[in-house]
């Protein structure tokens, strides 16, 4: 079971071949193996999980385990956000994302790790234990939805739900050879604290092992809500017979070097995309150094954000907050002058990435600039200064599609030498999921 993937799970289930209590279950067995290694849950609980088994199956991924990103409301569970800042007390109710999230037939088996309100590309908490990846233990396994991609590439379960602010799904995707799609601004439920931010830049996603399962939940999402003011995705089950004009890229916006075998890997899939008669232009990474800093700044403002509202709250610690969100937060109030300017250059950016495709159809790059880290690279105790450098070496591409509201896809395109998964970055204008899809079709069909 751990072999199929939630499509072919869910019709499993459907044909009789298992039942929905022999597949949790299954689930459960993988993961009280797995997450010892992984450290990639903050909650567990397989008795609910097996209560909801024996429930009618619903749903597109009826009777499919899961497990929900610790960012979000899951009914009767805490709701950590990886923060030692404050102790929650069990959710009242499904936050929307997560309620649309399981109305596909999913059951939530627990909730997975974030770094600190998802504020860093790892997931390694201060005093607490690295969520590492299942392909290689010694390294990150990315973030900040880095434990539900341990649990879908460990093989625990096929899918999983994640949430996407500055990369935070395409990344976990790319360092555990996953697909990982951050959707339109619109296309899914938003979070509610998304909802107050000034550039509402996160939004929620899912991470699996194929890209069916993604277009398939989709499709499904589609189906029950459409979304408004955005073209249909469709039911996309295919590479289509479309060919594209792809702007590709490999440097950076900010010209900091790349992984060489990352470099030509994206060479290789620009190549493979070519011979299936897709027109590939290669052009300079569409911004630069300015956009780069307003994104670091606004993301530091949003941390000064946080780290005022739990000083405001009676039973919240701002003082546990780890170094690097108070760092952020340090940094931000310190330009704070500066916020209006970026937060108007940001918006503006919108148009201008826009513009980009008036003669192109898909951008493509790398993912990230380089394969997973080893634990303890990105650390948020170690400083300020250090840790910025590095994740802007490491994760230059994905941030642009957060400020834009468009659509980006983390898809698998091989391994390096030791082994570390490398993924490809596809990304479209706003409303623009179909043609990822089918090209992530044909790249996965080509591998």
């Amino acid at each position: 079971m751990e072999n199929w993937d939630a499509t072919e799970t869910a019709a499993r289930i459907v044909a009789g071949e298992v039942t929905a209590g022999e597949v949790v279950e299954a689930a459960i067995q993988r993961a009280e193996a797995w997450n010892p290694k992984l450290n990639a849950l903050t909650h567990f609980d397989p008795d609910r999980a097996r209560r909801q088994a024996q429930q009618p199956v619903t749903g597109a991924f009826g009777g499919v385990p899961t497990f929900v990103k610790d960012l979000e409301d899951l009914e009767g569970v805490p709701t950590g956000c990886g923060t030692a800042a404050f102790q929650p007390g069990p959710a009242r109710k499904n936050a929307d994302t997560v309620a649309q999230f399981l109305d596909t037939g999913l059951i939530a088996l627990g909730k997975t790790t974030t770094s600190e309100f998802g504020l860093t590309g790892t997931v390694e908490p201060v005093g607490g234990s690295p969520t590492a990846n299942p392909i290689n233990l010694a390294h990150s396994a990315g973030g900040s939805s880095g434990g539900a991609g341990a649990m879908v590439a460990a093989g625990v379960v096929p899918i999983a739900h994640g949430g996407d602010g500055g990369g935070s799904i395409r990344i976990p995707a790319a360092f555990c050879g996953l697909v990982g799609l951050k959707p339109s601004r619109g296309r899914l439920a938003m979070m509610d604290k998304t909802k107050r931010m000034a550039i509402r830049i996160a939004q929620m996603g899912i991470l699996t092992a194929t890209v069916r399962d993604t277009a398939n939940y989709y499709a499904a999402v589609e189906k029950a809500a459409p979304a408004s003011g955005l073209p249909p995705i469709g039911h996309i089950t295919n590479p289509g017979n479309e060919k594209f004009k792809i702007g590709a890229f490999i440097d950076t916006p900010l010209g900091t070097p790349v992984d060489p075998e990352i470099a030509r890997a994206t060479e290789v899939t620009a190549q493979r995309l070519g011979d299936m008669g897709h027109e590939i232009r290669w052009i300079q990474a569409p911004a630069g150094r300015q956009v780069a800093d307003d994104f670091l700044l606004y993301w530091a403002f949003n941390a000064l954000l946080l780290q005022s509202l739990l000083a405001a709250a009676p039973k919240a610690r701002a003082r546990k907050l780890e170094p690097w969100t108070k760092a952020l937060a340090a940094d931000a109030r310190r330009k704070i002058f500066k916020v209006n300017g970026a937060i108007k250059r940001l918006r503006a950016f919108e148009a201008t990435y826009e513009a980009v495709f008036e003669d192109l159809d898909v951008l493509m790059c790398p993912t990230t600039a380089g394969p997973a880290p080893l634990i303890g690279d990105l650390s948020p105790a170690q400083p300020f200064e250090e840790k910025r450098d590095k994740l802007l070496r490491l994760l230059p591409y994905t941030p642009l599609q957060n400020i834009s509201g468009a659509p980006a896809i983390s898809v698998p395109m091989g391994r390096t030498e030791t082994g570390l998964p490398m993924g490809v970055h596809l990304a479209g204008p706003r409303g623009g999921e179909a043609r990822l899809l089918e090209l992530a079709f044909g790249l996965e069909e080509a591998k």
